[in-house]
């Protein structure tokens, strides 16, 4: 990197605002998929709007690409620097700026953590209803660029269901308000179209969130079943019964033993699979729920439903669920988290491929995943030192999510294309679709210099950053 622009930088966003020394460089290699690595050249982190504006004009006028990058918790190679020597961090974009409860909105920075949005209102009664499993780590521009999900999405709807207005620096600096603070605004739906963009329209730096109130009461179960197959069928029942749960989530027994190892929560380490259940609302009328819920895992052959006595036992049992990932460290050196969506009649014949798979490739994958909403969320482990298994595991992550398309459903549910599943878009879009797609971007991104090399596949294939590692050209 020419010393001219790291000293333009340095004056910019003070000494502490960027990163240039190799081992510290190394920290932002990768997200949270690990098979693909690019190191930048430099990391920038500005404080403020007007400091990422000021940053991206620079490279603008000099023609050099960047990457937005949030938490680093995304899973399909989002915010990888291909191609792009400098990376542009939100995390320091911390600030809840504006907080209006009698409208039921809040205005937060890119770099706010998901969790923090609903700590700061539940005392009010109130709460940001997306939460993805990482939401103690991962940041709001993240959220939105990814379209991210969670557990309680099922009920409630995925982040761009609750984005009123964005604010974008665009790539050539400008900085633009997309959408607002009130339930809707006349003209084209630029706020929906970027979100869920992967950050190729510009960087998120600030969003307007809407709030929900708090539910009056919860009914959690834990419904344990001899096998996947039972499990997979208690789900479709219950939504075929007239009941959307909250919440509804399934582990197999590899993560059941994963998890319990690291939390003693008290799950039995010989079921084939458990369900979490989640009932919210008034009161008054979760009783006959929970009644129908009971009878549809009785039917289901459930060995033991249990229902959590407490908010403590709640939130144990959640915090559980929601840190499973973490307990796969456990099981191997490393893993490799899938993303594919099936119809929910269709889970068990996802899951039964996913057993072929790891057969057909030598592999352990375990499952834990949003049943309620066929979300999936095969883990595949390996040990990155291993070359032929790292191989083995990019194929058969390949092979499930093109399972995913016969079967109906899509690539991705929550964890983005990046630069993961590119050389997968073909499967569910034409030539066309994929021109129409570029063509929008470039009414954004006309230089594609933000976040190049993602989602899209190149007119000459794609980019292969897998397998030896990329490194951001010098």
């Amino acid at each position: 990197m020419d010393s001219r622009v790291i000293d333009y930088f340095r004056d910019l966003v003070g000494p502490d605002g960027i990163v240039t020394r190799a081992n510290s460089l190394s920290v932002y290699e990768c997200d949270g998929y690990t098979l693909e690595k690019a190191v930048p050249e430099i990391v920038v982190l500005p404080r403020s709007t007007e400091e990422v504006a000021a940053v991206v004009k620079f490279l603008h006028s000099k023609n050099i690409a960047f990457v937005p990058r949030g938490a680093g918790t995304g899973l399909s190679g989002g915010c990888l620097p291909v191609e792009a020597p400098v990376m542009i961090g939100t995390s320091r974009l911390n600030r809840i700026v504006h907080l209006d409860l009698l409208n039921r909105y809040v205005v937060a920075q890119a770099g706010v953590v998901n969790l923090w949005v609903s700590n700061a209102v539940k005392n009010q009664g109130f709460q940001y209803a997306p939460d993805p499993s990482s939401q103690q780590a991962c940041t709001i521009g993240g959220n939105v660029a990814e379209n991210s999900g969670g557990p309680h999405t099922l009920k409630y709807g995925v982040t761009t269901n609750h984005v009123l207005g964005l604010e974008v620096v665009l790539p050539d600096g400008e900085v633009v308000n997309l959408g607002g603070a009130v339930e809707d605004v006349p003209g084209y739906d630029l706020r929906g179209i970027t979100i869920g963009a992967e950050g190729t329209f510009g960087i998120v730096t600030q969003a307007t969130l809407r709030l929900t109130r708090q539910p009056q009461a919860y009914r959690t179960f834990l419904a344990v079943f001899e096998s996947v197959h039972e499990a997979t069928q208690t789900v479709s029942d219950i939504i075929a019964a007239g009941i959307v749960p909250a919440a509804l989530e399934m582990m197999d027994n590899l993560i059941i033993q994963a998890v319990e190892a690291a939390f003693r929560f008290g799950f039995p380490t010989d079921a084939g699979a458990v369900l979490i259940v989640e009932l919210d609302g008034l009161a008054a009328g979760l009783d006959p729920q929970t009644t129908k819920i009971m009878q549809v895992c009785q039917q289901n052959h459930a060995r033991e439903v249990r229902v959590a006595r407490d908010d403590a036992e709640r939130m144990a049992l959640w915090k559980s669920r929601k840190r499973a990932f973490g307990a796969v460290g456990r099981l191997a050196p490393n893993y490799c988290t899938q993303d594919g969506v099936v119809p929910r009649t269709k889970v068990p014949e996802i899951l039964r491929v996913i057993t072929g798979v790891a057969e057909k490739y030598h592999l352990r994958i375990a499952n834990v995943f949003h049943a309620g909403d066929g979300n999936i969320h095969p883990i595949l482990l390996y040990d990155e030192r291993n070359t032929d298994e790292t191989e083995r595991v990019v194929k058969a992550g390949q092979e499930i999510l093109k399972a995913c398309v016969d079967l109906g459903g899509s690539l991705t549910g929550e964890h983005g294309i990046g630069v993961e599943k590119m050389g997968q878009m073909p499967l569910i879009f034409s030539p066309e679709d994929l021109l129409v797609m570029s063509q929008v971007r470039s009414v954004f991104n006309p230089d594609n210099l933000c976040n190049p090399h993602k989602i899209i596949p190149t007119p000459h294939g794609c980019i292969d950053v897998r397998i030896p590692k990329r490194q951001a050209p010098l």
